[in-house]
């Protein structure tokens, strides 16, 4: 299955060690933004954006790492539109006045604690860490 990571920069290690996870277990990555710096022109912008949309059109399940920026946040309603399987992740439970509503639409599964729950939380995966 592919799948896209959305979060923040602050998490960019966590990301690729989830990443390198999920690839383990024979899932395809549609894109891995973390091999970017922070954007500096707007053809940048419209590059990333461009390959961020397409690569979240084309994951089988997406991951919204938390905590996340607006970027991964923008990135969340994009998968909720296009109807992909979405797991919200976060080491610790989401407060409701520190979250977004649409963590709570139909489609959006929750998952906290160690990542080790996100990972049997994922079909087809197996505990690799």
């Amino acid at each position: 299955m592919k799948f896209y990571i959305a979060s923040s920069f602050q998490n960019k290690d966590n990301v690729q060690s989830l990443k390198h996870i999920l690839s383990a277990n024979g899932h395809l990555s549609t894109y891995d933004w973390t091999m970017n710096g922070r954007a500096q022109t707007v053809e940048q912008l419209v590059r990333i954006g461009t390959l961020e949309k397409q690569a979240i059109a084309d994951c089988d399940f997406f991951i919204l790492y938390l905590p996340g920026g607006k970027g991964s946040h923008v990135e969340l309603g994009l998968a909720l539109a296009f109807g992909k399987k979405i797991y919200l992740y976060s080491k610790e439970e989401i407060l409701p006045d520190e979250a977004a509503s649409f963590y709570y639409v139909d489609g959006v599964e929750h998952v906290f604690g160690d990542i080790e729950k996100l990972v049997s939380a994922v079909p087809g995966l197996e505990e690799t860490t």
